[in-house]
């Protein structure tokens, strides 16, 4: 199962099949998600209030890792088809409870917009005012195509 969402395979296979222009967005936005009703059909349920927002990083070869393994900064030559996020993504403190996180999805918008990867975390994490502020070290967030 892909945690590419409808969105994202549509404007792939337009891109690649069909001669359409990508569109992938210059920069994403990580957002927490406490609940999914369907990850493909990118129908879920962010967390709001309490100081959340989302947070964007730049698509670029210094922020994720090439195909090729963690850390790589240049264009990728691997074949696991998998990349990570080189830098430290983190959210605000949160000044509320925030609920049980048990997704994050890559967004093309810092609020709105469309889900291109939804991905279920490997363990929920209930957030609540006063905790640190929630964070993925460099290479905690892991993405594979295919």
């Amino acid at each position: 199962m892909s945690d590419l969402t409808n969105f994202a395979e549509n404007r792939f296979v337009d891109a690649l099949l069909r001669g359409q222009a990508l569109g992938a967005p210059a920069t994403l936005h990580f957002a927490l998600l406490t609940a999914v009703a369907d990850a493909e059909a990118g129908t879920f349920t962010e967390v709001s209030g309490g100081s959340y927002a989302r947070v964007a990083v730049l698509a670029s070869l210094a922020n994720f890792s090439g195909t090729q393994g963690a850390g790589t900064t240049v264009a990728s030559s691997g074949t696991g088809g998998q990349t990570s996020n080189n830098v430290l993504i983190t959210f605000p403190a949160p000044t509320a409870n925030w609920g049980v996180v048990t997704h994050v999805a890559l967004m093309d918008a810092s609020s709105g917009g469309n889900a291109w990867v939804i991905r279920a975390l490997a363990l929920a994490k209930t957030v609540n005012n006063g905790d640190a502020a929630p964070s993925f070290p460099a290479a905690a967030f892991s993405f594979t195509m295919g």
